[in-house]
């Protein structure tokens, strides 16, 4: 049986209500069961500018929004003019002749015109030609009117029913006109019964702190971040989780520290700006043991960059925010459940060895949107919180007197939360002794410095039994080796199958969740058996390619890096491995097309 594979793409300028018509159809795929890939490019302008949503729809998992459009909506005549000359034989363009005229056009490609004057002469206002065209896309890939009429519904019914009836209107005008003149594509949607959720991967960090058992969220807003506040605000209440705007990114970090110190389960969330004013509290966090979650939605830099773009350009940064040695785990997630299931998971390590834990995304995971089947989201995951003395009851104080920082073989400490009868101890940011003394207080022991800072760092040592090793992914014997870390699972995955099946090239693939720890040991096991080897990644001086380098000794043959907003699209991937292959180059950077 072939596979399902549909993709729309809606674009205009901020303001014509692209969001809209793209969530109405997102519920249509899901409710017919089907698995959706969304990524929006859009402007950091509130009108204006150019906006591209791409819906990527199949009855098979969807790894990335791809790399064909199959019915293209433009909004505007700057959307007609960019795209229409990518699309292909058997696409369909839907566009509102009153004010849009068509460019090039290949052969093979539908143009399905549609007048607003015509269909619905009593409205006015750019937004009705977004309504008419949802009539004609469901039209086109036979879907029932019923379906979009209920939607409508739904949608509309806050604003009365005149506002629903002139809706259904003009999208019934659509669906009639279309049936009429244009030929619709040679399949009926499916519906394959699956019980799908559809959600953005900030909502998934925002839920998994939510099943982690987080007590406290701050943030200051912070584009492509903000949507893990959103969802907090408008769920915190209900789930008894207190929620807070602050300042600024000090003042975050710095009161979800302070929480965590009283033993609330603590998060925070940013990107590159706001999380470089954050490295200093990490460090004071680890000096203090105490355990927090920052996440890092990281987007074109330096500085305030690109706001509303991609990139995977923070990796340095996350792991050399604060000064000197200290122990942290960071973990990159690979997909959007990824998201939901890692915060829990990383919550616990950060309990049990008492320091912080960063989790580093990228505007394309945290805004896209994807089905997720919704067995996955459990939320009622093992909670673990450590060593943590009287947290089910209170236990007396040793003979010689609570020590806090006591020197362990594993390096982790009993902690004691404040008010714990008994357990005083004193919390700094300058080196201390067992007890939390200042050693400056008294002298600068040299023994004891160096006797305090080892038993941190030996925290480290027990973290990685506790991480899954990464695994290869396609066949072992394969002509060259991908390797990804984070977000770039899927694209890379669909390039993989794309090598094989169109180019007769057999590749596999590497991808890299925990960062550190990094199995070192276990990558340069698989690595050892590849051919050829060339990391992916999304930033001008590759990264993870140095990081990896340092720590394995591993000096990748050919490098695919793009850094120009965007994310890859699978024939970026696969041009470059070509290219990688044929000798022409070791360094491939991908030229995005306008589509986007």
């Amino acid at each position: 049986m072939s596979r399902f594979d549909l993709a729309i793409a809606i674009g205009g300028a901020a303001g014509q209500g692209i969001a809209t018509p793209g969530d109405i159809l997102a519920r249509i795929f899901v409710r017919r069961g089907l698995h959706l890939n969304a990524y929006n490019a859009y402007q950091s302008i509130i009108r204006g500018g150019h906006i591209f949503l791409t819906l990527r729809t199949s009855d098979q998992p969807v790894l990335s929004f791809g790399d064909n459009i199959d019915i293209l909506i433009p909004l505007n005549q700057d959307t007609m003019n960019r795209h229409l000359r990518l699309m292909k034989a058997g696409s369909a363009v839907l566009y509102n002749s009153d004010k849009i005229k068509p460019t090039t056009v290949a052969e093979g490609v539908q143009l399905c015109p549609f007048s607003v004057k015509e269909l619905a002469p009593a409205l006015k206002g750019d937004l009705v030609q977004n309504t008419i065209a949802l009539g004609v896309v469901l039209r086109l890939i036979g879907v029932e009117f019923k379906i979009l009429e209920d939607i409508l519904f739904y949608q509309f019914k806050r604003k009365g029913d005149a506002a629903i009836a002139e809706n259904v209107g003009v999208a019934r005008a659509g669906y009639d006109h279309a049936g009429a003149h244009f030929k619709p594509f040679p399949f009926v949607l499916p519906d394959t019964g699956r019980k799908l959720a559809f959600f953005e991967g900030n909502q998934a960090l925002a839920m998994g702190g939510a099943a982690a058992g987080v007590r406290f969220y701050c943030a200051y807003p912070m584009s492509p971040a903000s949507g893990v506040l959103h969802w907090m605000a408008r769920h915190g209440r209900q789930l008894g989780i207190m929620v807070r705007q602050v300042e600024d990114e000090i003042g975050v970090i710095n009161m979800a520290i302070g929480a965590a110190h009283t033993g609330c389960r603590a998060m925070c969330a940013t990107s590159g700006g706001g999380f470089a004013l954050m490295s200093e509290a990490l460090g004071s966090a680890a000096m203090m043991e105490i355990p927090v979650v920052c996440i890092n939605v990281q987007r074109a830099g330096p500085a305030t960059g690109v706001p509303t773009k991609t990139e995977q350009g923070d990796l340095l940064q996350v792991m050399g925010a604060g000064q000197g040695d200290y122990p942290r785990i960071i973990v990159a997630p690979t997909t959007i459940p990824d998201c939901f299931k890692t915060v829990p998971q990383l919550f616990n390590l950060v309990d049990k060895f008492q320091c912080p834990g960063i989790v580093i995304s990228d505007l394309l995971l945290s805004e896209g949107r994807a089905s997720v089947d919704a067995a996955e989201l459990d939320f009622n995951v093992p909670i673990d919180r450590g060593e943590v003395i009287g947290l089910n009851g209170a236990a007396l104080p040793p003979d010689d007197g609570y020590k806090r920082y006591q020197i362990t073989a594993s390096g982790i400490s009993p902690r004691a939360l404040p008010g714990t009868p008994g357990y005083v101890h004193v919390v700094a940011t300058d080196e201390h002794d067992q007890e939390g003394v200042l050693i400056s207080d008294e002298f600068t022991s040299a023994n004891k410095r160096q006797a305090i800072h080892e038993k941190r760092m030996r925290k480290m040592e027990g973290v990685m039994p506790l991480l899954e090793p990464p695994g290869m992914f396609g066949p072992v014997d394969a002509e060259v080796t991908l390797i990804g870390w984070g977000s770039t699972q899927g694209v890379i995955r669909e390039a993989v199958q794309k090598l094989g099946d169109e180019e007769g090239i057999v590749a596999n693939h590497l991808q890299i969740k925990w960062l550190v720890p990094l199995h070192a040991e276990a990558i340069v096991s698989i690595l050892s058996r590849s051919k050829k080897t060339i990391i992916v990644e999304n930033n001008y001086s590759g990264q993870f390619a140095r990081y990896l380098r340092s720590e394995t000794s591993i000096v990748a043959d050919g490098h695919i890096r793009k850094y120009d907003g965007e994310p890859f699209m699978p024939h970026h991937i696969v041009d470059g491995v070509k290219a990688i292959l044929a000798g022409a180059t070791r360094k491939y950077v991908p030229v995005h097309e306008i589509m986007v």
